[in-house]
């Protein structure tokens, strides 16, 4: 679990909770079933009208790199490219088919396997660096999507501060009903600010942050597949990916 993340959440919400409750407000207050319909069902309705399905359903199951973060040991990566190249070295390319095939790592399998087919140096290069940039760019779709909710979140949240002034406009002779309708009415401008703010734009810039963490790692897996396609030594290959290492110990994978 990332506990800055779920810590950050709890200082953002419990500092707006403890300062409303500071200048005299009541915190059940500011819980509003409909309103927090109107903002949530507006805005992930507007989302959905806009994003295609496969990249909604990606969305969905990378929201959770937000709060729960696997992370991957460099280190043993590294001591895993070493441990092919020695082997490439010693009895060819074609003994590392085994690993291509039972790779848990998409990415890593396929350079492998490419590199088992015998792919040039250019070629291997080109092919990996090509995958790389599309599913950098397929990725960061998903916080693209939270950064659309971020935008619509606002928006939608004034909308329904509209509709409740309408509804509070009915109370126009009773004043007692007319403020607390009114009152209700700006709790959706509260939840449509405040889930962009504290929730849907954090989000998207963190699994922004991921897709980058994760792109560090395959980029590292291609330098390493290619330098064993150049007959480069274990050493060489370990001084040439320290800088992965001293960068960023552990980065995510999918």
């Amino acid at each position: 679990m990332d506990k800055l993340s779920v810590l950050g959440l709890i200082i953002a919400l419990g500092a707006i909770a403890i300062g409303y409750s500071l200048e005299g407000g009541v915190v059940s207050a500011l819980f509003n079933g409909p309103a927090l319909i109107i903002v949530l069902g507006g805005t992930l309705g507007a989302v959905m009208l806009q994003t295609a399905t496969s990249t909604f359903k990606k969305t969905l199951s990378m929201s959770h790199w937000v709060f729960f973060t696997p992370n991957y040991d460099i280190e043993k990566a590294i001591e895993q490219i070493k441990s092919w190249s020695h082997k490439a070295r010693q009895e060819g390319y074609l003994a590392l088919e085994n690993e291509a095939l039972s790779h848990p790592d998409p990415y890593a399998a396929k350079g492998l396997s490419l590199l088992v087919d015998g792919c040039s140096e250019q070629k291997l290069r080109d092919t990996l660096e090509i995958d790389l940039m599309l599913e950098r760019d397929r990725l960061l779709e998903s916080s693209k999507v939270y950064e659309a909710m971020g935008g619509y979140s606002p928006t939608i949240g004034i909308l329904g501060a509209v509709l409740g002034l309408i509804q509070a406009m009915s109370f126009i002779t009773d004043p007692q009903k007319l403020g607390a309708g009114v009152a209700t009415a700006f709790i959706a401008t509260i939840y449509g600010v405040g889930l962009a703010n504290l929730l849907f734009l954090p989000m998207a810039n963190k699994l922004r942050q991921r897709v980058e963490q994760k792109m560090l790692y395959h980029e590292m897996m291609a330098e390493g597949v290619i330098a064993i396609s150049l007959g480069e030594s274990p050493l060489n290959i370990e001084l040439k990916l320290e800088a992965y290492r001293t960068e960023r110990p552990n980065v995510v994978v999918e």
